[in-house]
């Protein structure tokens, strides 16, 4: 029985080896008419004389030097649009639907996100400005209302942006479509776009004197463009920030601004002395910005007879 198991092993054993060998044959009369050598069990490569061969070669090598380059493309980076939608989804309809621009909250933003926010807005308003080119305007109260909703769009501002993260924006280089300013107070970055400039330039070289026009219509002229302003008052210096923020921002939109500094309640008198300012016919709105015991607004809002927005500025005792 051991025998039969014997004998029935070594025929296994020989099956497995016979393709082996075949094999080793093969190799043995190519080398004979070749000349060439059957290649190691640790050689990855194949020497090939044959010119057909070598041209297949040549072929494979261009081909992977072309997929390198097609690499080499795609690693480049990429437009600024893409970048910036990978990030950012701007409103820039939004002046237009609500009668204010979109601003650009800074604090917590990269400084490279608010330079790409900030040109994009500026590639846009230039854009609206061009579109508008050649439209008059004919100084009645519909065309004030567009006025100001032309300046509002044309608005660009980046709030809560301190000193350092300004000098990272502009260390990155100017704008493509606008020029940058920076207020220290309000902690804003204003822009303003190239196409504003240059029509603020033609409009400067471009007044009309004309003196045929009598007193009373130049009165009532003034009177029909006049345009509702807002008072920004703060009880102390140090609600200054936020005061300024809101202040410059209306007034960068094309609303006017009346300030009325360090007013507080601790001295009744100074907010007394400046009723002429709160009363005036002109005044649409007073914005007050006190501290966190918020005594101020409520004095205004009883001197005065339109809206009064109140403002804490977490600053007090």
């Amino acid at each position: 029985m051991v025998l039969l198991l014997l004998r029935y092993a070594a025929r296994q054993v020989r099956r497995a080896a016979a393709p082996i060998a075949e094999k080793h044959h093969c190799w043995r009369r190519i080398e004979k008419c070749c000349g060439n050598a059957p290649p190691s069990r640790s050689s990855s490569s194949v020497i090939i004389d044959n010119p057909s061969s070598s041209s297949i070669a040549r072929s494979f090598a261009s081909s992977s030097s072309s997929s390198d380059d097609d690499h080499s493309q795609h690693n480049s980076p990429p437009p600024p649009d893409e970048i910036l939608s990978s990030f950012a989804n701007l409103d820039h309809r939004r002046a237009s639907l609500t009668g204010f621009p979109e601003a650009v909250f800074g604090q917590g933003k990269t400084p490279s996100q608010i330079h790409a926010i900030l040109d994009s807005m500026a590639e846009n308003v230039n854009g609206l400005l061009l579109d508008d080119d050649g439209k008059d305007e004919e100084g009645d109260v519909d065309d004030i209302v567009s006025s100001t909703s032309s300046s509002a769009s044309a608005a660009i501002i980046a709030t809560r942006v301190d000193r350092d993260a300004y000098n990272a924006v502009i260390a990155l280089g100017p704008l493509k479509h606008g020029t940058m300013t920076y207020h220290d107070t309000a902690r804003i970055i204003s822009v303003r776009a190239t196409q504003t400039a240059l029509e603020t330039n033609d409009d400067a070289t471009n007044i009309d004197n004309d003196d045929d026009e009598s007193s009373a219509n130049d009165n009532n002229h003034r009177r029909r463009r006049r345009k509702q302003s807002v008072v920004v008052a703060c009880a102390g210096t140090t609600d200054l920030p936020v005061a300024e923020e809101a202040a410059l921002t209306l007034s960068l939109s094309g609303i006017p601004v009346t300030r009325v500094y360090d007013c507080g309640v601790a001295g009744l008198h100074r907010i007394v002395s400046a009723l002429p300012k709160l009363r005036h016919p002109d005044v649409g709105c007073v914005i007050v910005c006190a501290g966190m015991d918020g005594a101020l607004p409520s004095v205004v809002g009883g001197l005065v007879d339109v809206p009064v927005v109140a403002v804490p500025t977490s600053v007090g005792y």
